[in-house]
């Protein structure tokens, strides 16, 4: 199937390519949304919007989607397994390919004991390893889990999360295999900081011939405070926050820090256009949006192709 997404067609042309996040809104207020766009506009190939990221309740990814869409931007739906059974999953992709979206990245989703409504029951019903079998096969084989037909399948870009910091290390690379076996096309990785690590990882994954099997972006965070930073590093799972970056933040005045920590996202990026393997760079500003198209032009990724 020919898939019409401007994030491919930038993947496949060998252009580093570049992603953002939109944060949804916890109301309805579309004016946030098409704020976040206009300013993303023309620096970002697509964009992420997260689906009920921490288990926190905000507009659906889909919705969010739609609305940055109308704006003119080309986005990447999030859906999570934890929400959903395998026919809310895939009632939701019918609707979000008829509805125009090309891109999906498939997620398991945080825990419920992260977020705000502790009483709430996750479905698990699958995993995000077995939702991206299932989109493919919807895709490719016109087929929903159950083996029955479809007449029109999904046009979608398969997308898949990745992080290369979580203990045990050897683990990462076995669910990225898994994940490259069931059809994911593309992967975001979780905040690099660590970059040397990440070296390591894409090392792996270069030994065992994967980078040549699906679209790695790395994953870069600006760092708004030593705050921030101190939080990520002790308080967030899976999260690799060297004391190096802690150190460099804090010798920088209290009202440089911000600006210290997006030289520290351009640097990143920077390194990662070096890397064998990596397609592009996936930037998560969250709730710090219109600081995205100073990191683009900075790390020379304006304009865009």
């Amino acid at each position: 199937m020919e898939i019409n997404s401007n994030l491919k067609r930038v993947l496949d042309s060998k252009k580093f390519a570049v992603t953002a996040e939109i944060g949804p809104p916890p109301s309805v207020d579309s004016k946030i949304i098409k704020k976040k766009a206009n300013m993303l506009k023309g620096y970002i190939d697509a964009f992420n919007v997260t689906d009920g990221q921490t288990a926190v309740v905000r507009m659906a990814s889909w919705a969010t989607c739609l609305i940055a869409k109308e704006e003119g931007l080309e986005p990447i739906v999030q859906m999570t397994t934890r929400d959903r059974n395998r026919i809310a999953l895939q009632m939701d992709i019918l609707g979000i390919a008829a509805l125009g979206i090309k891109n999906i990245l498939c997620l398991t989703g945080d825990h419920i004991s992260f977020g705000n409504h502790p009483k709430a029951k996750g479905v698990w019903d699958i995993d995000s390893i077995q939702f991206i079998r299932i989109v493919k096969d919807m895709r490719d084989n016109k087929q929903f889990e159950s083996g029955d037909k479809m007449d029109v399948a999904p046009e979608l870009f398969i997308g898949a999360a990745a992080n290369p910091f979580a203990d045990p290390f050897e683990m990462r690379i076995k669910r990225l295999s898994k994940k490259i076996k069931q059809g994911v096309d593309f992967i975001q990785t979780q905040c690099i900081f660590n970059i040397n690590k990440f070296k390591e990882w894409m090392e792996k994954i270069r030994d065992l011939g994967l980078h040549e099997k699906v679209k790695i972006l790395g994953g870069v965070t600006p760092i708004k405070s030593i705050g921030a930073a101190k939080y990520m590093k002790n308080k967030v799972p899976g999260m690799d926050v060297p004391d190096s970056i802690i150190e460099r933040l804090s010798k920088v005045p209290k009202e440089k820090v911000s600006e210290e920590g997006i030289k520290i996202a351009i640097e990143t990026i920077q390194q990662l256009k070096e890397i064998e393997g990596v397609y592009g760079t996936h930037i998560m500003a969250i709730e710090w949006e219109e600081m995205v198209p100073e990191i683009v032009k900075s790390a020379g990724l304006y304009p865009r192709p």
